[in-house]
């Protein structure tokens, strides 16, 4: 088992009195039973300028030091501006501006460094541990930004890391960011087909394969909501994923739905759970009315300004 949560506001004004951090946070420590190896929040911020946000995973201890000096050598080297650095657990936040091509980047950069997430809006913290745990390491209190999606991992098929905590970003694509629970039993094949197609993977997790193929489905035109119809039909397993971009949270569900997955909608926000218990603890003493979506169906919630 895994548990996914969400949490998008629609509109930029509400009266919710939790910050998304912390809202995100508590669905996850109401459904920790179903995962206590790691734990990570996808966080979206409304963007600054032109600046690109970027995290690297970096070593504990005296490493620390000389591997963010490795990183901002790196990144000069590729024509990456420098603006501010802050290090937030086993990783290294950058604010940077950069007018090349992302996938160009990531390409030129992924066999040097550990990237975790790179985007004008998204910022990936993840790491092993319970979520009030992790939580205060990476300030995720603090977050008070548009939406974010967020994730307990159960390790099944990859060691417990960082590295391998969930969510996952889609390499080389922007903001782009997934979390699941289930099992993609076709990874393998789908893997080096996106790979033949020019697609690269920074670990062997079946989440960030999603990821990947949201991202080069929508590289090739296709909408979020195309994209996400289409990988019913590609993607073989028992899965229900979460997926989030720049203003838009969307999901899939197999079509055995033997992973669960829990929405409530008012009028100024969505929230998604793995179970029932996690939207609950937002609303204390509230009867709530949730849904849970039906077998081998999709759909897209949008933010509107």
């Amino acid at each position: 088992m895994c548990a996914i949560a969400g949490l998008l506001f629609k509109h930029n004004q509400h009266t919710f009195n939790l910050t998304t951090g912390d809202a995100l946070t508590l669905i996850l420590d109401s459904t920790k039973h179903r995962g206590m190896d790691s734990c990570g929040w996808a966080l979206y911020r409304e963007p600054v300028n032109d600046t690109f946000r970027m995290r690297f995973f970096i070593p504990s201890g005296q490493s620390a030091e000389k591997e963010t000096t490795r990183i901002h050598d790196t990144l000069t080297k590729h024509q990456v501006s420098i603006l501010a650095t802050e290090k937030l657990g086993c990783t290294l936040g950058i604010k940077a501006e950069f007018s090349g091509d992302l996938l160009d980047l990531t390409h030129a950069i992924e066999k040097e460094l550990k990237p975790v997430s790179i985007g004008k809006q998204l910022d990936i913290l993840k790491d092993v541990g319970k979520p009030f745990d992790v939580a205060p390491l990476y300030n995720i209190g603090a977050f008070n930004g548009t939406h974010g999606i967020a994730h307990n991992r159960l390790a099944t098929e990859s060691g417990v890391r960082p590295e391998t905590a969930h969510p996952f970003w889609a390499c080389g694509f922007s903001d782009i960011a997934t979390v699941h629970n289930g099992q993609i039993t076709n990874y393998w094949i789908m893997r080096r087909r996106l790979e033949r197609k020019g697609m690269t993977f920074q670990t062997e997790n079946d989440t960030e394969l999603i990821a990947v193929y949201l991202a080069y489905q929508m590289s090739c035109e296709l909408t979020l909501e195309e994209a996400l119809k289409a990988s019913l039909d590609d993607l073989d397993g028992t899965y229900s994923y979460l997926v989030a971009t720049p203003d838009s949270i969307g999901y899939a569900k197999d079509k055995l739905a033997a992973k669960p997955m829990v929405k409530y909608e008012n009028d100024e926000m969505i929230v998604i759970s793995s179970e029932e218990v996690g939207i609950n603890r937002l609303f204390p003493g509230q009867a709530l009315e949730t849904t849970e979506p039906a077998p081998l169906t999709y759909g897209l919630w949008s933010r509107t300004v």
